[in-house]
């Protein structure tokens, strides 16, 4: 655009600013006086009337505009210059932020006292200061930036004087320098220079500065003053010191150099520290930091073991326990006297005993018994990740103890470790920790591991994939031990066989060593990769690809892989994906791999195998269970298999069935996985799903406490006094509809007072779930299983059924007596061989049930014949070995047998039980009542057989009905009880698989059910034939009556049980007594009566006032059986005596007081 056109007549239009010469200027002194006729002068005359006016127009001085020329741009030299001034200010405005907040933290003088340079460590000096006093602590000192030659000037004043904060210091000369060429870039900026009038301003601004300064200086004391309070203040106010205790421990220069390549032991000061000063304590590292087995040691060293206290650690696992307490104490060069282990049948505590290593049941029994752990110093919950339910109840209770203690003046440290950072339900609770406890996060372990993801994740043959990729590992990659992680027993000894039959390992032959430059060997490498097939590939252009495939790098970065990590591995180990089957099945006895299973289930003596090296000229492949992802640590594993996989058992929270489901593992477990092959070098885990499915991981699993029944925490919770269980500080609150299905159960087992019926809605739903315990549940609680083997034990007192049924719980609470044969057989050989193992056991089984009335007895007379025949021969694993036993089930049922035979004698007075191998079989009498006793332990757990005409299909053909769940459930084929389809069984637990299987069968009698298990049963009206009687035995009016089982409904005979509750029972019982039944005394009165004792019974009785004050006694004192009638006459021997005589004639009630009360029976 151009410049605008000008309008005519532009320069009028101009406004054009002028300056009036002032009036006195004007009039020039001109005085104007108008006289008028008579010497009158007019007022209101002044210069501004139109007389005066000046002839001529004023002059109007135009003012002259200082107009400036427009500024002109800068140039390249100047623009470089203002933006290196800018940003020398910018930095300086930087660096007094961070030096602000520098002296913000700066520690006091005093403090840095305390730091100790290395050279001065294990020299023999003292080690440990006083603890600072607040003000000291709070103290701070700021930063200046003094450079240069004032730094010697600056610090000598600061000996004398206090420091001076920043703001007050004479700026030096750097900054000075800066200032001015700060304020020449702004000259250069704005192009102006400042009025005379801004100078006066700033003038006046700098004379105020300079006086406030003066002020300031001279209301200052002078130095010596100031040394002299400080000097005081020090003598009045001693801060309280404790001495420092260090118990000196002999290691071996071996085990000390192992102990200074763990990271935690760099951590060593801090978490002392962070103990000494807090009660609670979370550390939280990585697997492999060492934080097991060197924070007790540390807590040892520090003086806590010392005196009577003992250093406590919990594990969730025994393996664990024992493991750790034999590695601790070969660590510290003492003996298992000082550092011990305690599980659930064994251990070795003594007097002596200073680090007790425990499962954490143990510790849970302890608390029972001794709720403020006296003996205890230190408690720590290991492996807090894993969440199991004894875990989560310990760190509740001990959440309570660790303040109680701490009133007492008897302080506890609570230490919870856990190897991942899920702490947030141990921080963020605040019922659980009011105030939140420190976290003490150490580094990660302790040599760097590289993922490895798959490009595809293979859905169903995950273990066809897991072989394959052994398989390339074993023959490309340099010598290292191999973990692969499974889902399953089976599933491990399926792998075991394939792999030892790829890579025959013979232990006989001579083997010559393999060099570790032949695994890795370029013509290996070139071998391998020409065995693959090569497919047709279309011609690509390569330059218009990368050098490194896209989803690969992006399965890299997902994996958060480092450089530092690429760096330690010595060659690219990506295997790839490939399907080359047909190479890697093909038996290789040149590459021979050492193949070792390890699961729960396994004997001790085949677990520690995977601790021993491996022969030589053998590369060592353990072929695991989750049972290795924590705790375990097996030495030389360098490659991590990972499945992703875990099977876990699953628990209906209503039904109570449990399931075996295969599900992905969480991602803190893959990392758990992952960490086992960085613990002797680097190492490599090769994950075999992709990235994307690793990122649909839930981050942590859940809860044990949320996935399984909880009627055993109940019940010793409420023995522990806890009634509300619903209001305690769990870690993780189990659901509400588990805790009321446990009190449900509690109830109807007789632990638990059972709640009142009647009454206002929201009191009946506040007192579901505070429920006090009864008697029988204390008796119960002091047995260690679950509530319905407690119960079991406890009826079994009578007819000499303890022995056996101590037996039958041992077995029932350790399952799975007998080897598992349902997997699949690799070659024929091994069907046949599969086939007669499996005759033999079902042989086997056949022959402990017996016949007849043992027969009824079903699985548990199995269980019974089983651990009666290994104790007869010693329980050797020869016989368990050729009958199908399992060795290891036969010895833990061994120690549970004695531990309860223990506990049975401390409860109940009298002869001594004892473990006899020669225990004869149970009589028929007993087999009766042991068949009760398993029945009243699971009465929810009965099922019918299904009727004809109620069977709604062909696949129901031998099913059974449970009043738990609506699908039919079978027996399962391995039970003794499979062909003989009794109607009323009760079972121990269903397990659903293919169908719904049901374990542990016995057979019942339907007439039990409502005699034995009245709570599950509803009767019906009292029958009148056979009509009520009275039953001396019990003192009770008994009478006939029908029910039904439970909500299903099922039509139960008719049995006599005591007369249900009622006006109906005190007229029977008045009936029985005015005949004589009830007291033998009064018989002989009975036909001296004025009224039939029948008249109770009529409907018109109440018109007659002898029934009528009869039976107004007996319900006010409610009198309806004998024994509450002798409490009525030792509490008023008159009781009954006027309406007694009421039915009698006048003449007879003298001799009738005279012998009043008739207590003779």
């Amino acid at each position: 655009m151009g410049r605008l056109r000008k309008r005519h007549n532009w320069k009028a239009r101009l406004q054009v600013q002028s300056v009036e010469p002032s009036s006195e200027q004007s009039c020039s002194g001109l005085k104007v006086e108008i006289e008028l006729e008579d010497g009158v002068t007019l007022k209101g005359v002044d210069e501004s009337n139109a007389l005066v006016l000046p002839a001529k127009r004023a002059k109007r001085k135009p003012v002259i505009e200082d107009v400036r020329k427009s500024k002109q741009p800068l140039s390249k030299k100047q623009r470089k210059q203002l933006e290196k001034i800018l940003e020398q200010k910018e930095k300086k405005t930087q660096r007094k932020e961070i030096l602000n907040k520098l002296a913000e933290c700066q520690v006091s003088e005093s403090e840095m006292k305390l730091f100790y340079t290395t050279s001065k460590m294990g020299i023999g000096k003292r080690m440990y200061q006083p603890k600072l006093s607040g003000k000291e602590a709070n103290s701070q000192c700021r930063i200046s930036s003094v450079s240069g030659a004032n730094k010697k000037r600056h610090r000598r004043s600061s000996e004398i004087v206090d420091p001076v904060p920043e703001s007050e210091t004479s700026p030096s000369s750097d900054s000075s320098d800066e200032e001015e060429q700060m304020n020449d870039a702004e000259k250069m900026k704005n192009d102006s220079t400042q009025s005379s009038e801004e100078r006066d301003v700033n003038a006046d601004e700098q004379i105020q500065n300079s006086l406030s300064s003066t002020e300031t200086t001279a209301e200052k004391p002078p130095a010596s003053v100031l040394i002299n309070k400080k000097t005081s203040l020090n003598v009045t106010q001693q801060p309280f010191s404790e001495p420092a205790i260090f118990i000196p421990v002999d290691r071996t220069p071996k085990i000390q150099e192992a102990r200074l390549q763990l990271p935690i032991l760099a951590e060593e000061q801090v978490v002392m520290e962070a103990i000494k000063h807090n009660p609670v304590v979370v550390v939280c590292g990585e697997t492999g930091s060492g934080k097991t087995t060197q924070v007790p040691q540390f807590l040892y060293e520090a003086g806590y073991a010392s005196g009577n206290g003992i250093i406590g650690i919990t594990e969730p696992r025994r393996v664990a326990a024992i493991s750790m307490s034999q590695r601790v104490a070969t660590e510290m060069n003492l003996s298992h006297r000082v550092v011990s282990y305690q599980i659930r049948y064994e251990g070795n505590t003594t007097e002596d005993t200073k680090i007790k290593f425990m499962t954490d049941g143990v510790l849970l029994k302890e608390v029972q018994r001794d709720f403020l752990l006296s003996k205890y110093k230190v408690i720590i919950i290991d492996e807090a990740h894993e969440r199991s339910v004894y875990t989560d109840i310990l760190i509740g209770l001990l959440s309570r103890i660790v303040p109680l203690r701490e009133k007492k003046g008897q302080p506890m440290k609570l230490i919870i470790m856990s190897a991942t950072l899920r702490v947030e339900d141990f921080i963020a609770n605040n019922r659980l920790f009011p105030t939140p406890p420190p976290v003490v996060q150490v580094d990660a372990r302790q040599f760097p591991v590289i993922v490895h993801f798959n490009k595809r994740t293979p859905l169903d043959d995950y273990a066809g994939e897991t072989f394959r990729k052994v398989s390339k590992i074993h023959r490309m990659l340099p010598p290292g031990g191999i973990l692969v992680f499974l889902t399953g027993q089976a599933e491990v000894h399926s792998m075991c066989r394939r792999l030892r039959r790829a890579f025959p390992y013979r232990p006989n032959s001579n083997i010559q060593e393999v060099d570790a430059a032949s695994y890795d060997s370029v013509e290996a490498t070139r071998k391998f990769k020409k065995a693959k097939p090569k497919p047709n590939l279309p011609k690509i252009n390569l330059d218009n690809y990368s050098a490194m495939p896209a989803d690969e790098g992006d399965e890299d970065r997902e994996a958060g892989i480092d450089d530092e990590d690429e760096i330690a591995s010595d060659l690219d180990l990506d295997l790839g994906d490939g399907d080359d089957c047909e190479e890697v099945e093909k038996s290789d006895p040149s590459l021979p791999l050492y193949v070792l299973p390890l699961f729960s289930l396994l004997a001790a003596e085949k677990q520690v195998k995977v601790f021993r090296p491996p022969p030589n000229g053998t590369r060592l492949c353990v072929v695991a269970t989750n049972v290795a992802e924590t705790s375990l640590t097996i030495p030389n594993i360098k490659y991590v298999v990972d499945c992703g996989k875990v099977k876990k058992r699953f628990y209906d929270k209503v039904t109570g069935v449990s399931s075996f489901k295969i599900t992905w593992i969480a991602q803190a477990s893959a990392n758990q996985r992952a960490g086992r092959a960085g613990r002797t070098e680097p190492g490599h885990c090769y994950r075999l799903y992709s990235s994307a499915v690793f990122a649909d991981f839930e981050k942590f699993s859940a809860a044990e406490i949320t996935r399984r029944p909880v009627d055993d925490l109940v019940l010793q919770m409420k023995d522990l006094n806890i009634e509300k269980v619903i209001n305690f500080p769990f870690p993780t609150s189990p659901s509400r509809e588990s805790l009321i299905a446990a009190e449900k159960l509690l109830i109807s087992l007789g632990a638990l007072e059972e709640p009142p019926k009647h009454g206002r809605f929201k009191e009946l739903e506040q007192a579901k779930l505070t429920c006090p315990i009864t008697p029988l549940g204390r008796a119960m609680a002091s047995f260690p299983v679950a509530p319905r083997y407690a119960k079991m034990l406890a009826l079994s007192k009578q007819h000499d059924c303890m022995p056996y049924a101590i037996i039958i719980v041992s077995a029932m609470t350790v399952r799975e007596l007998f080897e598992q044969i349902d997997r699949p057989a690799v070659n024929d050989e091994e069907t046949e061989k599969l086939r007669r193992k499996k005759a033999r056991i079902s042989q086997m089984q056949w022959i402990w049930a017996g016949q007849g009335p043992s027969l009824k007895l079903g699985d548990i007379m199995v269980m019974l014949g089983a651990v009666g025949a290994s104790e007869y021969v010693g329980c050797t694993p020869e016989f368990c070995r050729a009958n199908g036993l399992r060795h290891k089930a036969m010895v833990e049922i061994r120690r549970l047998r004695s531990q309860l035979t223990n506990v049975v004698n401390a409860i109940f007075p009298g002869p001594g039980l004892f473990i006899d191998p020669k225990m004869k079989p149970p009589t028929e009498t007993q087999i009766m009542y042991l068949r009760q006793i398993v029945m009243s332990g699971f009465g929810d757990h009965i099922a019918r057989k299904i009727q004809s005409e109620e069977m709604l299909d062909e696949k129901w053909r031998n099913a059974y009905k449970t009043p738990l769940i609506d699908e039919p459930v079978f027996i399962h084929p391995n039970s003794v009880l499979f062909k003989h389809l009794p109607e009323f069984v009760v079972y121990q637990e269903i397990v659903e698989t293919s169908k719904m299987y049901m374990n542990g069968l016995t057979v019942i009698e339907a007439e039990w059910i409502p005699v034995l298990l009245p709570q599950y049963s509803h009767f019906g009206k009292p029958l009148d034939t056979p009509p009520p009687r009275y039953c001396p035995e019990t003192g009770w009016v008994k009478c006939h009556q029908k029910s039904t089982f439970f909500r299903v409904g099922w039509q139960l005979p008719a049995v006599e049980v005591d007369y249900p509750e009622g006006l109906d029972r005190y007229k029977y019982f008045a009936k029985f007594l005015l005949e004589g039944a009830v007291i033998k005394k009064l018989g002989p009165y009975a036909s001296y009566l004025l009224s039939s004792p029948s008249t109770m019974l009529k409907t018109w009785a109440k018109l007659q006032p002898r029934t009528d004050a009869l039976l107004g006694a007996l319900v006010s004192e409610n009198v309806d059986n004998h024994d509450a009638l002798l409490a009525a006459w030792k509490k008023n021997s008159k009781y009954l005596l006027s309406a007694y005589c009421q039915w009698l004639p006048e003449a007879m009630h003298a001799d009738v007081s005279k012998h009043w009360p008739p207590t003779q029976v």
